[in-house]
């Protein structure tokens, strides 16, 4: 509580109090009665406020009410980057001491599980099947032979030594926009990579070079006969094959990546997840299916539709947004819809923007523009620095238009700088101008490379005069003041036209 001067105590916490306080307050909401909605409420505003108190750097008080009446004091020192209380012990004590679940709270939490799962009809059954049937093309850097694969042979060769090596796996899932298209079919979003989730336990560090050696070897023994593969170790197979691998291991987060080379950009992301507090960014691409019935099942896709059109295998998709019909809408009808932004890595901006050029629109207008702030915030704070933004942005693009959908580059790059130019709130003015500069550029370059030219409806041309025009046989003719001479600066860039362009 505040002193007897009215201001918060100073007291600097370890950053591990964070995880405890948090915690305490996720059980205090499973074991809460009748205030479980106020507390829910209470948590989700704590949240964004703290983002807001970063973008700021200021401190934030907040009051929780967790029972009857009683009130425990939190600071949110956003400058530290962590939540604690200056009696956090105490503070976790009190809200795990609840009583036990009552019977309201129980039926809405079985409420809310059932709106986040459906099965799949048969149509969408066969749809998967398709998907993880279709042959894929890992291609191989230098003299490497393209392997020629089968999401399902891979997903099962990788599964199976997995469980050799004494690494549980709960689940499979295919998330992203494939578990989308799966979905609905014509979504507007297309698909490109192929992201599967393997649910796994990971206690120690150590797992993760056991998850390495084991999506190594499975690929190895993917090569075409003739090729001596013993003597390929799995540092070559990375280098021939693998395009990124991440690994992520704290008190939250407990996942790695192998993302594998696809000369096409259909990447094939196999995702190795133990804990993972954000899995999706907007409601259309926050399905996840279940794969493992499908897998299991030897029965071909002609028998999985039964006599009345009901399918004998059962196969089930969750939503990590929370409610599957609302975000199946909002796929069908083209809607933009997240909850708290500021908890994606990048806030989603990137992403947003792409769905903006593929005509989504946002299905609250009165919410999108405080979303879009969350959205600008959180990217600026993951990248302070121009060429980091740069190399996010032309990754983003290399990643997420191919083919015929290179010409919504431009297009592309003119929305994130709109969306950036309007809603940007956490920057200095010559951060925001280097920035903006930064999308211009790369704008002009993408026209430069497609041989476009921007639309010139409203742009006046001056031209310098041939110097004969000087001459007296051409004296009835007007001759414009030779133009002072262009002083280059090398920034800051300002160029204004009536286009839009930059």
């Amino acid at each position: 509580m505040p002193n007897s001067g009215g201001k918060w105590p100073q007291v600097r916490k370890n950053p591990s109090n964070r995880p405890k306080c948090e915690n305490a307050l996720t059980q205090a909401m499973q074991n809460l009665g009748g205030n479980l909605d106020h507390l829910l409420c209470s948590k989700k505003w704590l949240v964004k406020e703290g983002f807001c108190a970063t973008l700021c750097e200021r401190t934030v008080k907040a009051r929780i009410n967790f029972s009857e009446g009683t009130q425990t004091s939190m600071r949110i020192d956003v400058e530290k980057g962590f939540v604690g209380n200056y009696r956090s012990q105490r503070f976790a004590e009190q809200l795990t001491c609840t009583p036990p679940k009552s019977e309201p709270a129980v039926r809405i939490m079985e409420l809310q599980t059932d709106k986040r799962f459906h099965n799949l009809t048969p149509e969408q059954v066969q749809a998967l099947d398709k998907v993880l049937t279709e042959v894929i093309p890992i291609h191989g850097r230098g003299n490497f032979p393209t392997l020629e694969v089968r999401a399902k042979d891979i997903i099962r060769v990788v599964r199976d030594r997995l469980v050799e090596r004494h690494i549980r796996v709960k689940d499979i899932r295919l998330n992203g926009s494939t578990a989308s298209h799966v979905m609905v079919r014509d979504n507007g979003m297309g698909y490109r990579d192929l992201d599967i989730i393997f649910g796994v336990e990971l206690p120690r560090q150590e797992d993760f070079q056991v998850i390495k050696e084991v999506v190594l070897g499975s690929l190895r023994d993917l090569l075409p006969c003739g090729v001596n593969k013993r003597k390929i170790t799995c540092l070559t197979m990375k280098e021939a094959y693998v395009q990124k691998m991440v690994k992520v291991f704290n008190e939250h987060d407990r996942w790695s990546l192998i993302s594998l080379s696809n000369n096409r950009a259909k990447t094939v992301g196999l995702r190795f997840v133990s804990s993972l507090r954000r899995q999706f960014e907007f409601s259309v691409d926050s399905f996840q299916i279940i794969l493992d019935r499908l897998l299991e099942s030897s029965a071909g896709p002609s028998s999985w539709a039964g006599a009345e059109g009901k399918p004998t295998i059962t196969v089930e998709a969750e939503c990590m947004y929370g409610d599957f019909e609302q975000a199946t809408d909002h796929l069908r009808l083209h809607l933009i819809a997240t909850h708290n932004p500021e908890e994606i890595r990048g806030g989603g901006l990137l992403k947003y923007s792409d769905l903006l050029v593929r005509n989504f629109r946002p299905a609250s207008e009165t919410e999108i523009k405080s979303l879009e702030r969350y959205m600008c915030s959180r990217f600026f704070i993951d990248f302070p620095d121009v060429s980091e933004q740069r190399r996010k942005i032309e990754a983003y693009l290399q990643g997420h238009f191919v083919g015929n959908e290179e010409t919504s580059k431009y297009d592309y790059l003119m929305t994130l700088r709109r969306v950036i130019d309007e809603s940007t709130v956490c920057l200095m003015g010559h951060e925001r101008r280097q920035t903006l500069n930064m999308i211009t550029v790369l704008a002009l370059r993408v026209l430069g490379e497609q041989n476009a030219i921007p639309n010139t409806a409203h742009i006046t041309c001056f031209y310098q005069p041939a110097p004969y025009m000087t001459e007296p046989i051409f004296s009835s003719y007007y001759v414009a003041q030779p133009q002072p001479p262009l002083i280059y600066h090398p920034y800051p860039l300002h160029v204004h036209m009536q286009t839009g362009l930059v």
